[in-house]
């Protein structure tokens, strides 16, 4: 990839795999083995870790952590707050135990602060609402809303 891009003097770019026309903005991270497509926008204090594949004409707006194994194909939004896991039991100093691939798929659109857990695809064209806590595969053009929680008088 050429380096044709943008990045804002507060970011920490290790990686030179980074499409034309991206724009990385204040406080981001990102690890040297990440690859980034075209005209992306990495907003404010973001961090993206090694072993993650990002397509083109992605947007990821503030505050979002993107975990190893997690792939996020073009075309696709990700709001606010929005948080990925790639280990569905997480046992402190254990590092060498098999990550959960999960799969953002083209078009998707993903809401402020919705948690995607690990293993998860989400189905091209799918929309998941605001809130939402993903924990199974999502069907391509599907609207996820979470599940209404009851709350007893």
């Amino acid at each position: 990839m050429n380096t044709n891009h943008f990045c804002h003097g507060t970011a920490i770019v290790e990686t030179p795999n980074i499409g034309d026309g991206t724009r990385i903005w204040q406080y981001v991270v990102i690890q040297k083995d990440v690859s980034i497509g075209r005209n992306c926008n990495i907003c404010f204090s973001v961090f993206i870790e090694n072993e993650v594949k990002i397509g083109d004409n992605v947007t990821i707006k503030n505050h979002v952590s993107i975990w190893r194994g997690i792939t996020i194909e073009s075309d696709v939004f990700i709001g606010s707050g929005v948080i990925f896991t790639n280990d569905k039991h997480p046992i402190s100093g254990v590092r060498d135990k098999p990550i959960m691939p999960t799969i953002i798929k083209r078009r998707s659109s993903l809401g402020a602060g919705c948690i995607i857990l690990p293993g998860v695809t989400v189905g091209q064209g799918s929309t998941i609402a605001a809130g939402s806590i993903v924990s199974r595969d999502v069907a391509p053009g599907e609207c996820y809303i979470a599940p209404k929680v009851s709350r007893g008088r």
